[in-house]
């Protein structure tokens, strides 16, 4: 480092160049006004790295679904209650009257299946209509929020259903040359 000290001539626009970088680099001027000499006497501190963002959650891997339960339970809403024939039906012919007791029909059949195979259980054990509040960390895929959802929990709302939930399955086991895909015979009269 030379220790000449610049002539008059080579200071001007030394002053030019402090001047301009003291208006333009606060971090500059605090350092001259501070120790009045400019140059930098010691590298100001880093700022403190920004928090990390939250990892997102990986997606739930998807496992596939196979379509025997399914069709098993589709071939026993046919077999009690002719769920299938019923909504294959074109019904614009048909008296209301006679919708209504076809329903009344499916509806029994498909009541005794699901209590024969099914143990089902309300959700939620508040009356519909009541008012609830949903804290932070609420299982969301038992309770759907629905209407102006906006923010972070807690929310509060009304109860406008209390939800379903299969406690106990009883689907008969199957042969295995069982093809599940066929859910009613085709019937010949003799």
């Amino acid at each position: 480092m030379s220790t000449t000290t610049p002539s008059f001539w080579a200071r001007i626009p030394l002053a030019f160049s402090a001047f301009f970088k003291t208006l333009g680099n606060a971090e500059f001027a605090a350092r001259y006004q501070h120790d009045q000499v400019g140059p930098v006497a010691a590298p100001a501190p880093a700022p403190a790295p920004a928090p990390a963002p939250a990892p997102v959650p990986a997606a739930a891997p998807l496992r596939e679904a196979t379509p025997d339960a399914a069709l098993q339970l589709l071939s026993l809403l046919q077999r009690e209650a002719r769920l299938i024939d019923f909504t294959q039906e074109n019904l614009a012919g048909y008296a209301d009257a006679d919708i209504g007791a076809a329903a009344r029909v499916v509806h029994e059949g498909c009541s005794k299946v699901l209590r024969e195979h099914f143990t089902i259980e309300p959700v939620r054990g508040e009356a519909e209509g009541s008012r609830l509040t949903m804290d932070e960390g609420f299982d969301a895929a038992s309770v759907r929020l629905t209407g102006n959802v906006v923010g972070k929990p807690p929310f509060k709302g009304t109860l406008s259903h209390r939800g379903w939930r299969a406690t106990n399955v009883r689907l008969p086991k199957l042969a295995e040359a069982h093809d599940a895909k066929i859910l009613a015979p085709a019937e010949v009269e003799l």
